[in-house]
């Protein structure tokens, strides 16, 4: 009888629905809300008038693009390295390790490079956007931003998504070039591939169609990122313990969408444009 207490009850198909419809209003809201920012920016820019301030979006731009170099580089530099390591091995085993700098240069730029990099965008910065919109959102600031006339979603939400659009690309392009440079390395002291040689055989086999991908997965990544951090900062509810669950939120939810996000992206790709 006890055994039978214990065990978990399976969910009903009431909750499956339920679970199903908060997913679809959540994918809905965020949609609606990059449409009404670009509509509210669209307007202002109709207008003649600057739909924000030039030094908020320099602001946010340096915080998300310059001050995360370090962290992207040092990362994928090591994954860089790893990589080349444990896959130069294997390779050596049946005397074909010149694959080794193409292997390392078309999985970093066309899947790991963009994938890294969103993941710890969305971990640094997607955070830090919730916390200070959810503070404001707290603090009833961004009522006073309303009752001036201002539009909070491009006062405050455009900028930062498009520092985030913009800037996600070039830290893509730092994490590849780390990788690249660290599979190098590991290419001249195990396997004696010379860094010329080395650069020859990445530019016999990657292709323009792999940097392009990694290129429109990063930018889709930086807006999907930048778009559920600046929504769950501004639809925080129940004080400073709702801006901590909001961000814990923003932090998983954007994690989630872009390993989701690639994964449709690289099923689609692949169907129409077969490797």
């Amino acid at each position: 009888m006890a055994n039978a207490e214990a065990r978990p009850t399976m969910r009903g198909p009431l909750e499956v629905v339920e679970i199903e419809r908060t997913f679809l209003r959540e994918v809905g809201s965020v949609f609606w809300f990059i449409v009404n920012t670009f509509q509210e920016t669209l307007e202002r820019v109709q207008q003649g008038r600057a739909p924000f301030r030039a030094a908020s979006f320099f602001r946010e731009s340096v915080r998300a693009g310059v001050n995360s170099v370090p962290l992207v580089g040092l990362v994928c530099f090591f994954l860089g390295l790893t990589m080349a390591l444990l896959t130069g091995y294997q390779l050596q085993r049946f005397g074909t390790e010149r694959l080794i700098p193409g292997l390392v240069a078309i999985a970093f730029t066309r899947e790991l490079g963009p994938l890294i990099t969103g993941i710890m965008v969305a971990a640094r910065i997607g955070a830090a956007f919730t916390a200070e919109l959810g503070t404001m959102q707290v603090n009833e600031e961004v009522e006073a931003i309303e009752a001036m006339g201002i539009g909070p979603l491009r006062f405050l939400a455009a900028p930062r998504m498009l520092a985030l659009f913009l800037l996600t690309p070039c830290l893509s392009t730092v994490s590849n070039l780390a990788a690249v440079f660290a599979s190098s390395l590991v290419c001249k002291a195990y396997f004696s591939i010379a860094f010329p040689y080395f650069l020859d055989l990445v530019k016999d086999s990657l292709l323009i169609r792999d940097i392009i991908t990694g290129i429109l997965k990063s930018f889709m990544f930086g807006l999907l990122i930048a778009s559920i951090a600046c929504y769950r900062g501004l639809t925080v509810k129940g004080g400073a313990a709702g801006v901590g669950t909001n961000t814990t939120s923003s932090v998983v939810t954007a994690i989630t969408t872009v390993i989701g996000f690639d994964t449709v992206y690289n099923v689609i790709y692949t169907n129409f444009y077969p490797v």
